[in-house]
């Protein structure tokens, strides 16, 4: 059954309704090389508001600012009706050394830039963007709840932080009666399936919504790159493919699975991004991927993955095509050697 934007889902383990797709905004002005410019960006969010889209990612140092600036100009007159995250610790000022991190100073000042550009009193979500292995999470904690119980944030997320340092900075929450984080950010989609060793069920565990970023592998899941991309090396000029270049997602494995994502396209009826798109959409774990469209164009073409039904046989090619290893302990737990020491010949159905 295909989904809608205004077919709206719970985050994490809180009543905040957000639709099935978040809009990136990342990609609204150019100052990274790439982008929207500000009348293209404002038809980017135009659009996705007018289908019912109700969730909007973006951060305090994207596109320089921009991001968060344009947001904030969009966003007037419906404000309410947004539910819009923004995120903290990456430098803001460049040699400053408490203009970024997870403390407290950083987190303070970083809210109240936001707020600004935002031109908002209040963020529906804060993310803590990047773990700096330094700031005691005690510390972060207090200050997001401090945050909270000033009615300048509602709630609280996390984003690209070991799997471990998350469940134990719910524990800590919950047992000091401290804001609950509700929302984890992680790169996942076909090419990038790691988040499926501990990330993503320890979310389900812990009450977090998995949000996706790069659900199209930076796009190359859409087959925009093929393999004479596997010879190529950086341009100064700072494009998308630069970028994919320096972060070495253009591999022959990664090609491998783009043939099988753009056959079973063509036997849906549907595009390659719109078959990447539902594929990360349709895991129970996973709350609203994030789509970062830089044209009108480009976004209508993500907005088609809400109709994408695939059969168990595109499901087990696609599986099968981007299948990981999930290492120790997982697959040791679960042989049949293994499972029979603590269950015998027993059948035991999982929790539900």
């Amino acid at each position: 059954m295909s989904l809608t934007l205004d077919t709206y889902r719970l985050l994490g383990r809180s009543g905040l309704r957000v639709s099935p797709l978040a809009l990136g905004a990342a990609t609204f002005g150019t100052e990274w090389g790439w982008g929207a410019e500000q009348d293209e960006a404002r038809k980017l969010f135009d659009r996705y508001v007018e289908r019912g889209g109700n969730f909007i990612d973006t951060a305090n140092t994207y596109t320089n600012g921009s991001s968060e600036r344009l947001l904030g100009e969009f966003a007037r007159g419906r404000r309410e009706s947004l539910v819009l995250a923004t995120k903290y610790t990456t430098l803001r000022r460049p040699g400053d050394p408490n203009s970024g991190g997870g403390q407290r100073k950083s987190l303070f000042a970083s809210v109240e830039a936001s707020l600004r550009q935002l031109d908002t009193d209040y963020l529906d979500l804060l993310y803590l963007h990047l773990w700096d292995f330094t700031t005691p999470v005690e510390e972060i904690l207090r200050g997001m709840d401090d945050l909270v119980r000033q009615g300048k944030v509602l709630y609280v997320g996390i984003s690209n932080t070991p799997a471990w340092e998350v469940s134990r900075i719910q524990a800590i929450a919950d047992l000091r009666g401290w804001s609950p984080l509700i929302a984890l950010q992680i790169e996942y989609n076909l090419i990038e399936r790691t988040g499926e060793r501990d990330l993503i069920p320890m979310a389900r565990e812990m009450g977090l919504g998995v949000v996706p970023w790069s659900p199209l592998a930076g796009g190359v899941l859409t087959g925009k790159y093929s393999r004479a991309d596997l010879s190529a090396t950086p341009s100064e000029d700072g494009t998308r493919k630069d970028f994919n270049l320096a972060l070495g997602t253009l591999t022959e494995r990664n090609f491998a699975i783009v043939d099988v994502v753009q056959e079973v396209a063509a036997e849906l009826g549907h595009t390659p991004a719109q078959v990447g798109l539902a594929w990360t959409l349709r895991n129970p774990g996973v709350t609203a991927p994030i789509i970062g469209a830089r044209t009108t164009e480009q976004l209508e073409d993500n907005l088609g993955a809400l109709e994408v039904e695939f059969t168990d046989s595109h499901l087990a090619r696609l599986g099968e095509a981007s299948a990981i290893e999930l290492g120790f302990p997982h697959d040791i737990l679960a042989r049949d050697s293994i499972l029979a020491l603590t269950r015998g010949d027993m059948t035991i159905e999982p929790r539900r």
